[in-house]
């Protein structure tokens, strides 16, 4: 096979010197695969299986779990610490939880490049965020409509609450805690993340967009930045 652009989404040991790693592919999506001896100091692999690095890879096998034969940077790894480096951790996981094996989804696959680009810059990570997140709804076919439960448009004087089992928004008799007015929600329905005022409701939708995806278990990489979050409140 030709080499594929991939990303590592996450690694663990297998035996004394393999890892198991997952794999975002350009062409196949979210890959399982086992990367034999990278574990031994002598590989020239392990400094290259990295998080965050492009690289291109074959591997060989026909079923869930692969074979990485080849294994190379294809480019510098994004430099990411603190806030960035915890988003680039959760976009690995929600990739790695949500995404069905072996599923192509090229437009994910763009959007966590560009990504990995804006993560460096704190102005640029909440809405490369939202776009990374709404391309995985969009390709399980989980985005949300937004009209109300009854498809009709949304009303911008009204109020709403988002139902992910019914894929759109429910209109409130007043305002409530968590409702997001009409007139927002029709200015993300344009897909301006990064407008003001408009960081918020984004992030609230997309959580409960995604919360059918993810199952109960709570995502690590989540609790992570919540505490860095208080953190930084109790020194204020």
């Amino acid at each position: 096979m030709q080499p594929q652009p991939a990303f590592l989404l996450h690694k663990q040991p297998y035996r004394e010197t393999s890892a198991l790693v997952e794999l975002l592919t350009l062409e196949l999506g979210r890959i399982r695969a086992v990367a034999q001896g990278v574990q031994r100091p002598s590989s020239r692999s392990r400094s290259r299986l990295q998080p965050f690095a492009p690289l291109h890879v074959t591997w060989t096998g026909e079923g869930d779990l692969k074979r990485l034969r080849l294994m190379e940077m294809h480019g510098s790894a994004a430099m990411l610490v603190g806030e960035g480096l915890l988003c680039g951790f959760y976009a690995n996981e929600l990739l790695t939880r949500a995404l069905p094996l072996q599923f192509p989804v090229r437009d994910v696959f763009a959007y966590y490049g560009a990504l990995l680009n804006a993560l460096p810059r704190p102005d640029a990570r909440a809405p490369a965020l939202r776009q990374l997140e709404y391309a995985v709804l969009e390709a399980l076919d989980a985005e949300p409509r937004f009209t109300d439960t009854q498809g009709v448009s949304l009303d911008p004087q009204r109020h709403y609450v988002y139902r992910a089992e019914l894929r759109s928004f429910e209109a409130q008799a007043s305002p409530t805690s968590g409702s997001i007015d009409g007139r927002t929600l029709r200015l993300l329905a344009q897909g301006d993340w990064g407008a003001p005022g408009l960081a918020g409701p984004a992030k609230g939708i997309a959580r409960a967009a995604l919360a059918p995806l993810l199952g109960g278990k709570p995502l690590r990489s989540r609790e992570l930045m919540q505490r860095l979050a208080a953190r930084r409140r109790s020194k204020e």
